[in-house]
């Protein structure tokens, strides 16, 4: 029997970029489906009714729900190719704790990019700088953070690169000054065919920001 994937996904979604990674690692042909999030497809709320987001994976007609959870469906459900997730329990369970600890720094970046006023953004900025500065801490010299093998913390970090420009201009700071190890990491990163055809480009995302303000203010 061939497996039916498809992907419901937003382009410049930084979720997203982390389930057409592991996809791409393990060479899994998938269907794309890009979506409008102003005007959600019947696909889409059928298929995550609870939450009614991006990225949905949808597996032989299952759907599968949040980045993270599909990125270790799709490493237990492919084993054989390069695996993302350590076979030893305690390392499994330290980059799970890395990967929920990367999602944590999203109400940072919300207050940096949406905050209503300039105080807000700098709260943001700092909350975020913070925290990448203690992932980079783990990730230390190590090519990946597991070591010489790109995995499951790599995936969960690399989607928010393409938004560093964004960050950069609307936060009024340089990300490489702060955390050079962590440019030089993602650079590492986009050198795999997985993440460079994955990632979306860095310019388009700075110009679509505009965009997607004038909606936040309209919500």
């Amino acid at each position: 029997m061939v497996d039916e994937v498809i992907l419901l996904d937003y382009w410049p979604s930084l979720f997203g970029v982390r389930t057409r990674i592991a996809l791409e690692e393990k060479n899994i042909k998938f269907d794309y489906i890009e979506q409008d999030l102003c005007n959600k497809s019947a696909l889409l709320l059928e298929m995550n009714p609870v939450h009614k987001k991006i990225p949905v994976l949808i597996h032989n007609g299952k759907p599968v729900c949040e980045s993270l959870i599909q990125v270790e469906f799709i490493d237990e459900t492919w084993p054989k190719a390069n695996p993302l997730l350590p076979s030893d329990p305690y390392q499994r369970a330290q980059a799970r704790f890395w990967g929920n600890f990367i999602d944590k720094m999203l109400p940072g970046l919300g207050k940096l990019m949406w905050g209503a006023n300039g105080q807000e953004q700098e709260e943001g900025k700092k909350e975020f700088v913070e925290m990448l500065k203690t992932v980079e801490s783990e990730l230390g010299d190590r090519t990946y953070f597991g070591g010489e093998t790109f995995g499951y913390v790599d995936i969960a970090l690399i989607g928010f690169y393409g938004w560093f420009d964004a960050f950069e201009k609307y936060g009024n700071f340089s990300i490489e000054a702060e955390c050079p190890k962590i440019i030089a990491w993602a650079k590492r990163c986009v050198k795999r065919d997985s993440v460079a055809k994955s990632l979306p480009d860095s310019e388009k995302v700075t110009e679509l920001v505009p965009e997607l303000k004038k909606k936040k203010r309209v919500e």
